[in-house]
This record gives structure tokens, C-alpha cells and sequence, in this order.
């Protein structure tokens, strides 16, 4: 394992804080796990003040069932003392460094992204983010970030493109709507958490008595 640790990666790292679990969960993404009264899932747009820059995020997350987050995706621009443009995608830790991170849309040419720095809980692949990059990700329909685990199988993990142009040419949202995002989203996945634990529990008495 190792890091970077210049000035912008520290922004850039700064700028996607999430929690992740590296089991086999199954996942669903944060626009399927959106309640009736979420604000709008998916793709969306932050952006703040670091250190002498400004920095923008356009992010999508996938989570697990439990609600932890194994996958994030973030278009990041900083702009001020630090300009830089660059494209992260976060996963699990106990990853095969090496081949890094493929990014393919619509089932086009994979792209390779090189790791960047692991930390004890996930390691964040990067690569610099161009205006060609960002029209295929407009035009897509789907994209798919595959890394590969200790025991050499792919994780690949698919998100939808749905939303992302209107995320990254529109406004950020606000830093209450952020949070009130998390929140709402964090219940949601509690909440199917314990429908599928009360489901299981249904079905292993179900089998004690068939016995």
C-alpha cells in the first residue's frame, strides 16, 4: 500500500468522505434506495472552499444493503491557487494494486485508472480529468468501474448516466441539502437492512418446523 500526499490530492481526498464495507454484500445505487420524500438520488454536485482553492464535486455513490457505501465515483475540480481537474473512484481496501480501476461506458473500451493512495479501509484510484472524458459521460447510458479483489475475481460495479449532465452543469447543492441527503438516504438502507434480517429470520423458522 501507499499515498500521495501532495497539496491537491489532500483536497481532492478531503472532498470524498465516505464509510465502506468490503463484504459481499449486494448493492443497490443511491437513486434506487431514494424514499418517496428524498431530495433527488444519483448524481449530484457539491462544491466548497479548501485551504486557497474551490472545489466541485460531481458524485454518484453504490451502496450495500446495510447502507454502507463500496464504490464512489467523484468528478473533481479545483480552482485558485490549485487548478486541477481530476476523475476518483473509491472502493474496498484488499485490492490487487496493479491493474487499478477500468472505467468502460456503454460497454465501449475500458479505461485504466491507477491507484492513488490506500488507506486501511479503501483505496481511491484517480486519473486526470479531460473535457472528452466528461462528453462520454454526458452522451452514456451506463458506466462501469471494475477493480479487482485479493483472490483476483473483478468487482465490477454499474451506475447509471442518468442525471449525471444535468448534475455537472447545474448548481451545487447546498451543504444542509447534503447532509439532509445523507440522512434520508442512511434510513432508507437501515430500513431495508432490517426488512431483509426479519425476511431471513421468517424463512430459517419456516425450515425448523419443516423438519
Amino acid at each position: 500500500m501507499f499515498e500521495k500526499n501532495t497539496p491537491s490530492m489532500r483536497m481532492a481526498l478531503s472532498a470524498l468522505v465516505f464509510a465502506f464495507a468490503a463484504g459481499g454484500a449486494s448493492v443497490v445505487s443511491a437513486q434506487e434506495a431514494a424514499a418517496p420524500s428524498a431530495p433527488p438520488q444519483g448524481w449530484f454536485k457539491t462544491c466548497s472552499k479548501q485551504e486557497e482553492a474551490d472545489v466541485c464535486v460531481v458524485q454518484n455513490q453504490v451502496l450495500a444493503q446495510n447502507g454502507q457505501l463500496i464504490t464512489a465515483v467523484g468528478l473533481i475540480s479545483l480552482e485558485g491557487k490549485v487548478n486541477r481537474k481530476i476523475l476518483q473512484v473509491t472502493v474496498p481496501t484488499a485490492r490487487l494494486i496493479p491493474p487499478g480501476v477500468s472505467m468502460q461506458i456503454d460497454g465501449g473500451k475500458a479505461q485504466k485508472i491507477d491507484y492513488a493512495v490506500c488507506l486501511p479501509d479503501r483505496c481511491t484510484a484517480e486519473i486526470p480529468l479531460t473535457d472528452a472524458m466528461v462528453a462520454s459521460l454526458k452522451k452514456g447510458g451506463e458506466v462501469v468501474f471494475t477493480s479487482i479483489n485479493v483472490r483476483r475475481a473483478p468487482n465490477p460495479i454499474k451506475i447509471s448516466l442518468e442525471g449525471f449532465t444535468g448534475a455537472f452543469d447545474g448548481e451545487a447543492i447546498t451543504q444542509n441539502q447534503a447532509e439532509e441527503r445523507q440522512r434520508l438516504l442512511q434510513e432508507q438502507m437501515q430500513k431495508k437492512a432490517e426488512e431483509s434480517r426479519k425476511a431471513l429470520e421468517k424463512a430459517q423458522d419456516a425450515a425448523k418446523q419443516g423438519q
